[in-house]
């Protein structure tokens, strides 16, 4: 393609998506600067697991929560326990710990290889920690096994070595204070792109190129980057995959860094709810204490283990005794009392009853309707 690797797009158009990006950072650094350290942790795992859990659900691979957030409380200090994790978990949580940790420093083929390594450890039928080797084309798919759907081709990997210094180079230069520095939303969205036109890996591509841009976003306000990505990703996967499409069929940048800002604005959104969540849970807790028996605090704890989105089709008097173990006749008082309390709120009546968390979230509260 003539003048690669030389995206272009206007600064102007992302002006505004820039401007309410910093803001919106300033307004998450300054809120967790008030949260407890065990509340920030909190936060800061919740969201690196579900990071984890969604790339690996772009490209078609569940993993299972626990043992995500098993290894990250390993990683951070916070537990110490003999619990099994499986290669997979254990690798996507290593290197987006690594991402978080060390997001200041410069991009490298080795530091590229090492999350290589980790988030591919224990695969044989792969290359691992080294670029793609062959003579076939690399093709781009997504799609199920039997009818994939090609997005584009990836230059031979003979070119690879020689493309990939130039891309380390181009995210260097182009940070916060480098000779060629670009705002965080442009940098973010074309590191992705880039990255993911030469397609370097054999696999794993898609998560390594995510986790550049969020090495690109964290850089660009100075902090380790709390923005679920890959969760607003995941939500409209097909149009990602679609704008990655149309973008690499020219150099004009400006629809998909239109696209890209969106949805990094609204990840950021998805941060801001988990901090007012937090916010609100301590509140509440606090005002609780002592005023509630074991039974219900129990049951509380497991509804709020399900973040703002809350408690999915709301809690029921059979889910209040299947958490607690109590009789009908004292869920029902434990459930009445609760809501007395301002702990929850009840919607339905009958075998539609449902109870919710008490406190609403910018607007839109936990008492929604069932499914919601």
């Amino acid at each position: 393609m003539p003048q690669w690797p030389h995206f272009r797009f206007q600064p102007a158009a992302l002006a505004a998506r820039e401007a309410a990006f910093l803001q919106g950072s300033g307004v998450i650094v300054g809120t967790v600067r008030h949260l407890p350290d065990d509340e920030h942790l909190q936060l800061v795992i919740e969201l690196i697991s579900t990071e984890a859990l969604k790339t690996s659900e772009i490209e078609g691979e569940l993993l299972d929560r626990d043992s995500v957030q098993s290894s990250l409380r390993r990683q951070f200090g916070l537990q110490v326990d003999a619990r099994r994790v499986a290669p997979a978990e254990q690798g996507i949580a290593e290197m987006l710990g690594d991402l978080y940790r060390g997001h200041a420093s410069p991009l490298t083929q080795d530091m590229l290889f090492a999350w290589h390594r980790l988030l591919l450890q224990g695969r044989t039928d792969v290359q691992v920690g080294q670029w793609r080797s062959g003579s076939e084309p690399m093709q781009v798919v997504s799609g199920p096994i039997h009818a994939p759907k090609v997005h584009f081709e990836a230059p031979l990997a003979g070119a690879v070595p020689a493309e990939m210094v130039r891309f380390c180079q181009w995210f260097n230069d182009t940070a916060p204070g480098g000779p060629a520095a670009l705002p965080a939303l442009a940098r973010a969205g074309l590191a992705h792109l880039y990255f993911e036109c030469i397609h370097p890996f054999e696999d794993g591509n898609g998560r390594i190129g995510r986790a550049i841009a969020e090495k690109a976003l964290a850089q660009g306000t100075g902090q380790p980057s709390l923005v679920a990505l890959s969760l607003m990703i995941e939500r409209q996967r097909q149009q990602y995959y679609r704008e990655l499409e149309l973008a690499n069929k020219a150099l004009e940048a400006d629809r998909w860094l239109g696209w890209f800002a969106d949805t990094v604005l609204s990840a950021q959104g998805h941060t801001l709810r988990w901090l007012e969540f937090l916010i609100a849970k301590a509140r509440l807790l606090d005002r609780l204490r002592g005023r509630i028996n074991p039974r219900q605090a129990k049951a509380l704890l497991r509804m709020l283990r399900e973040g703002p989105e809350g408690f999915r089709g709301g809690l029921s008097a059979g889910n209040y005794q299947s958490i607690t173990g109590a009789p009908p006749a004292t869920a029902r008082r434990d459930l009445v009392d609760l809501v007395v309390l301002g702990a929850l709120r009840r919607t339905g009546v009958l075998r539609g009853t449902r109870y919710w968390l008490g406190f609403d979230l910018g607007g839109k509260g936990s008492a929604e309707a069932p499914g919601a």
